[in-house]
């Protein structure tokens, strides 16, 4: 009777669970997360790697914004129209990049261009001209050390502005000769329009906004 009651207890005692076993469902769900977790995880950094990669490819969204301005104009009956009944000189902004875009580079672009070109040259001859007599002028010998050091400073900066004026005098004589070849508002690298906002901005530009992406990525990698 003793061994009968033992053998009922043991046989009483619940067997110990094991655990379930994970669904598929869950099993897919930690897989989505640790995908989630791996994606949002910041790449390790290598900056050997990043130095010689090949470089990116240029902004698009900078090359819509530089015709933003363009794009807005065309939509004013006015501005589209005024080239018509003025000389390019006398054009504005704004009604140059209303015009067609079958009338780039014509007459009256070019004569428009040649009158802020001829502006800007006038300009930078003024002010290296004025930069030029006041060096000429302020050559007082100065014995406090302070004050001859201040002025030495402000020499130094105003060579440098010199310089600045100087190579943009040269940039300018040259997009006239463009004008005067027909080059002008053409990239240099490519052929392609280099765009009314873009010229506007800068009138000296020889490379489309995409070129010249490229080619300051090309001289941050390799140092040209």
């Amino acid at each position: 009777m003793h061994t009968q009651s033992e053998e009922m207890t043991v046989s009483k005692t619940p067997a110990p669970k094991t655990a379930a076993a994970p669904t598929k469902g869950a099993k897919t769900a930690a897989k989505s997360e640790a995908d989630v977790a791996t994606l949002d995880a910041p790449a390790p950094s290598n900056r050997f790697a990043d130095r010689f990669a090949p470089p990116k490819p240029p902004v698009r969204g900078a090359a819509v914004a530089d015709e933003a301005p363009r794009v807005a104009a065309k939509g004013d009956p006015k501005l589209v129209n005024a080239w018509k009944t003025k000389s390019g000189a006398e054009l504005t902004d704004a009604e140059v990049l209303a015009m067609p875009d079958s009338e780039y580079m014509n007459a009256k672009q070019v004569e428009f261009f040649r009158a802020k070109l001829t502006e800007l040259k006038d300009g930078v001859l003024s002010n290296a001209g004025e930069t030029t007599e006041h060096l000429r002028e302020d050559t007082t010998i100065v014995p406090d050390p302070a004050d001859r050091a201040t002025i030495e400073e402000e020499h130094a900066l105003e060579l440098r502005t010199r310089d600045r004026e100087r190579k943009l005098l040269k940039k300018i004589v040259q997009s006239i000769a463009r004008l005067d070849s027909g080059d002008y508002g053409y990239c240099d690298e490519t052929g392609e329009p280099i765009g009314l906002g873009r010229l506007i901005a800068r009138p000296t530009a020889t490379l489309s906004l995409e070129a010249q992406q490229r080619r300051e990525l090309k001289q941050k990698m390799f140092g040209d």
